[in-house]
């Protein structure tokens, strides 16, 4: 709800959650991930909506510390046997046929005005040196080993399951048979018996509780960064995902993971290091490009890999130094509920290993449904998130998912219909909005006021009951409030409550009147002075959720680019009233 206040004040939730989701060590950049898409297929719309989610908190990141270097990495998994079944299929070598699907992700990045620093790819030599790299510290430390390896394996979901992990069910195609599926993504599983490389994840079970907990003495496992400027522990969003975490540590013991494929059944992956018959496994593979996207191994080697890096206190290779200006942990990953397993699991684990600190914060976000059903090509209910783009335009749509899609409690049903809704909202209370104020009839009425009153002398000489200065206090309010609902991941009661301001403004608009002839030029004119100091305060925190339309409108308004910041929002700064753009589209034409 948005809250009324007269004078400016210190926010300390807004304080203590940043602490939380920025690294508060004044040198380290913010880092920001999203999911390493598999190409496997062209983008879909979940891949759009996982996209726009972290580019809004990359956006908040860079307004709220301009002078702090914000790292945001995308980029697409290309290894493993999905990919190379499906470039089998066309006739294609693996890289051609990644070249292409990878542009493909990196272009849908681009087309949404998403403000990715680096789009990696895992069939990067310097990815391959990093996945290197951390198997022979791990291999040293005698974390790795051969053996015989049993289990349900999904092709669809790249792992293998335990008993306890999977269940019969009818079979879809033949409903006199059964299958045998996974109980988390429901994928079709089959048995599978193999000598593989295991990683000893089960050695980190104690010490990733003790993580997501917080020890009993109140303290964190200690890194190799020897900083004590870190998040403390991860915090898993929504907090249901966080608690399923909690739990899974607690009632069940962790099995070794299965590090390798035997190269005859996958080929197209990282070779293990001096054994030429196997292949690292593709998620082994595709969680380090995190540490790749910032430079992985940060400077040269500062010591030799720990015997006792699983014991709580870490002996790393890695100065201190180099790790926080790398950007090195993480500050927020964006991922979709289906891979938090991995997320908040293997890739940890790994890192304690390498006496690396844990990333801050994991978003773990729903999918996209249609009516209530997964998207799938079979089912003809794949949403195109360049054609919704162009048909509705790139901030309608994102200005959408984050409206509908930003509380990630849930799954979200896509729809057209919603959407059209949305984007209606969107450009009547802001583009029509800055069409209507300013109007020719409009502006002549205030050019005609004298004298020019500032925002003060306006707003000390209206009556406390005077709706104008209720919207101006509203206003005042507005970056503290959005910021607050940001640290506190609700991007849906984040963009909502700049869209409440805009429903005021257009009411006390409508209800002041200064189009007609019967409103003198001085109410013409504190209406106007209004108008443009509320436009100023949204434009600006409108930035993360649709950029292109808040910098037309701050441009509109000739506020200059160095005066965009969210500190600048809260300073309250003034903009000169009658030296603004009249007759601008603040949204550009679209194809419906």
């Amino acid at each position: 709800m948005l809250q009324r206040c007269t004078r400016r004040r210190t926010n300390p939730l807004s304080r203590l959650w940043s602490r939380a989701l920025f690294q508060s060590a004044s040198n380290k950049p913010t880092y920001i991930t999203t999911p390493i898409f598999y190409p496997n297929a062209v983008p879909h719309i979940g891949h759009l909506y996982s996209l726009v989610i972290a580019d809004i908190f990359a956006r908040y990141s860079r307004l709220r510390r301009p002078h702090v270097p914000t790292h945001f990495l995308a980029g697409t998994d290309e290894h493993g046997i999905k990919i190379q079944r499906a470039a089998e299929a066309r006739g294609e070598e693996p890289l051609a046929f990644c070249d292409a699907l990878s542009a493909q992700f990196r272009r849908l990045s681009e087309a949404a005005d998403v403000s990715h620093t680096q789009f990696m790819r895992t069939t990067y030599d310097t990815h391959h040196r990093t996945v290197i790299d951390v198997w022979n510290r791990l291999n040293a430390q005698g974390l790795i080993y051969k053996a015989a390896y049993a289990g349900w394996y999904s092709v669809s979901d790249e792992c293998f399951y335990t008993d306890a992990q999977v269940e019969r069910v009818p079979d879809p195609a033949e409903s006199s048979n059964t299958v045998t599926i996974s109980t988390e993504t429901k994928n079709v599983v089959e048995w599978a018996s193999e000598e593989n490389y295991m990683f000893k994840l089960s050695a980190f079970q104690d010490a990733l509780l003790m993580h997501y907990k917080g020890s009993a003495e109140g303290t964190d496992i200690e890194h190799a960064s020897g900083s004590n400027e870190g998040p403390g522990p991860t915090r898993i969003f929504p907090p249901q995902a966080h608690t399923q975490i909690v739990e899974l540590l607690e009632n069940a013991p962790l099995a070794d993971l299965s590090v390798s494929r035997p190269r005859s059944r996958l080929s197209w992956g990282v070779p293990v290091p001096e054994d030429g018959e196997h292949t690292i496994y593709v998620w082994f593979d595709a969680l380090l490009i995190y540490l790749t996207g910032v430079g992985y191994p940060f400077a040269e080697h500062a010591g030799s890999v720990a015997a006792n890096s699983i014991k709580g206190t870490i002996e790393g290779p890695f100065g201190a130094d180099a790790v926080v200006k790398s950007g090195w942990p993480a500050d927020l990953q964006v991922i979709g509920k289906d891979i938090l397993r991995f997320h908040a699991l293997y890739l940890p684990a790994i890192l304690i290993a390498l006496g690396l600190p844990l990333p801050g914060r994991l978003l773990s976000h729903g999918h996209w449904t249609v009516e209530g059903r997964k998207m799938s090509k079979s089912l003809g209910n794949v949403a195109d998130p360049f054609d919704a783009m162009e048909r509705h335009g790139v901030d309608c749509v994102r200005y959408y998912l984050a409206r509908v899609g930003g509380k990630f409690r849930d799954d979200v049903d896509w729809s057209e219909v919603q959407l059209t809704k949305h984007t209606k909202e969107l450009q009547s209370l802001l583009g029509n909005f800055y069409l209507r104020f300013t109007s020719k009839k409009v502006m002549d009425r205030v050019a005609a006021h004298e004298p020019k009153e500032s925002l003060a002398t306006i707003y000390g000489a209206l009556s406390t009951d005077d709706p104008l200065r209720g919207l101006v206090d509203i206003t005042r309010a507005l970056p503290a409030q959005v910021e607050a609902r940001l640290l506190a991941m609700d991007v849906t009661d984040a963009v909502a409550l700049i869209t409440e301001v805009l429903k005021m403004l257009n009411k006390v608009f409508g209800d002041v009147a200064p189009f007609q002839k019967t409103t003198s030029s001085e109410t013409a004119y504190v209406m106007h002075v209004v108008s443009v100091t509320v436009l100023r305060t949204v434009g600006i925190c409108l930035q993360p959720f649709a950029p292109h339309a808040a910098n037309t409108l701050l441009d509109a308004l000739r506020v200059p680019a160095e005066k965009r910041m969210w500190g600048d929002a809260e300073e309250g700064a003034e903009v000169e009233a009658l030296d603004i753009e009249r007759g601008m589209r603040i949204f550009p034409p679209v194809n419906q």
